[in-house]
């Protein structure tokens, strides 16, 4: 009886014994986990993904540039050039500026140099697509940036995203970029339709009156509609009336039909939601045709340059949203950084365009840098962490729910000629919008954002 017990003993000791071994083996071999347990990936549990490892193999990587370098974007293109070199300039020489926004940077990337490779987009999706993956294949991009059209921009990060590849747009104003068109792979950093005109209605409410009657320039596609609808939303709330909202095609040139039918409204606000130059001809033409006498003008969501193009004459008093401001040098100390080095390289103030691309280079760098990979998944992770960095406008981060950037930017108002202190005074701010308190309710707009892999 004692041999029978000693005997199962051994036996059930043996069972258990090879049951831990099995269930050793199959861990080791990353199969079978325990319920609850957390699998911890490798280098070896990841597939090439994307550009990734090619890209990254080397002692530089490659980032790819899709910019307006002709089209109706063009000058908002070439200074948002200028910024992504600047960011690449000070990144690779470890300088003290970006250490400020991103404090892991010793010099380059990952110790990599970053070189970049630019491509005129055209203000074209097709031809933003076809230079972004000639950069993915040809050049191994570990990253595709730049936009100003948010046609362009959503078509980019869809590309992107079917390649495994971080899409970071520079200006891209529609409510659908980070939306029903948000992707996993990309990450908008600048503030948007909904941002700006949830902002700027009170200011409008609260200095041209609550009774005003709006006629609307829409450009006809996704940043037109959208901004238009989110403008609409909140000024009616204020109180405004919507009374005409023409529709004309991107880069027109002639907009008399668009003026003739809101000379003929009852309108006593026009709403300049076009961009770019076609913002400048529209306002030129509505000045020539008499309607700037007896309407003010409003321009949501501002491009570069446009107080350049039209002047301070038609400037003044027009309440506008912008990215930033160079005069932020004077409430932030990394704004002063940035505006300084921009002006000592390119021998001019910046706009939003130069700044938006600075701060996305250098805060992908940053997202690397914690990630400790240039694995894209990792990479995005880091993105979605939440980290909090300073920024030339305060404090910067991105949302992990639709990779939507929470960033702060300015209302302006501009200021008459007389009062202008130099040729790029152009404006006074009149508030730091808090980029959290400007974002829609998670979800509102619709993201639902796609897989890791």
């Amino acid at each position: 009886m004692d041999d029978k017990k000693t005997l199962g003993k051994a036996m059930k000791a043996r069972v258990q014994r090879r049951s831990v071994l099995k269930a050793g083996a199959a861990g080791v071999a990353g199969g079978m986990l325990l319920p609850g347990a957390a699998r911890v990936a490798t280098a070896q549990d990841k597939k090439p993904l994307g550009a990734w490892p090619a890209g990254a193999e080397g002692d530089s990587v490659f980032i790819g540039l899709t910019v307006d370098l002709t089209g109706p974007y063009s000058a908002q293109g070439a200074e948002q050039k200028n910024g992504y070199e600047l960011a690449a300039e000070q990144l690779n020489a470890g300088a003290e500026e970006v250490k400020k926004i991103s404090p892991l940077t010793k010099k380059g990337v990952l110790g990599k140099t970053v070189k970049l490779g630019s491509a005129d987009a055209e203000t074209k999706p097709n031809t933003a697509v076809q230079a972004a993956t000639r950069f993915i294949h040809d050049n191994k991009a570990l990253v595709i940036t730049g936009s100003t059209s948010s046609a362009v921009a959503i078509a980019l990060q869809k590309v992107c995203n079917r390649e495994h590849t971080i899409y970071l747009p520079a200006i891209s104003g529609s409510n659908e970029t980070t939306g029903v068109d948000c992707q996993r792979y990309g990450f908008r950093l600048c503030y948007f339709a909904y941002m700006a005109c949830k902002a700027i209605a009170p200011v409008l409410a609260a200095n041209l009156g609550k009774d005003r009657k709006a006629a609307y320039l829409t450009p006809d596609y996704t940043y037109g509609h959208t901004t238009f609808d989110s403008m609409k939303e909140f000024t009616e709330k204020e109180g405004w009336t919507t009374v005409t909202n023409q529709v004309h095609p991107l880069g027109a040139k002639d907009y008399s039909s668009f003026l003739i039918n809101i000379a003929n409204s009852d309108a006593d606000t026009l709403v300049v939601i076009a961009y770019g130059a076609d913002a400048a001809n529209a306002i030129k033409q509505a000045k020539q045709f008499g309607l700037l006498d007896k309407m003010k003008i409003v321009v949501p969501y501002m491009s570069a340059f446009l107080e350049k193009e039209i002047g301070a004459e038609i400037m003044q008093g027009v309440y506008t949203g912008s990215g930033f401001w160079w005069t932020l040098e004077d409430q932030y100390p990394i704004a002063k950084d940035f505006v300084t080095a921009y002006e000592k390289k390119f021998k001019a103030k910046p706009r939003d365009s130069a700044y938006i691309a600075y701060l996305q280079l250098v805060l992908w760098a940053d997202a690397v840098e914690r990630a400790g990979s240039f694995y894209p998944p990792d990479v995005i992770k880091a993105y979605e962490a939440g980290e909090v960095r300073d920024g030339p406008a305060g404090k910067v981060s991105f949302r992990a729910e639709d990779h939507q950037g929470i960033i702060n930017f300015p209302i302006l108002r501009g200021k008459k000629p007389a009062d202008m202190k130099n040729p790029d005074d152009f404006f006074e701010v009149v508030q730091v919008v808090d980029g959290k308190s400007a974002l829609p309710p998670v979800g509102l707009l619709g993201c639902k954002l796609g897989d890791y892999i």
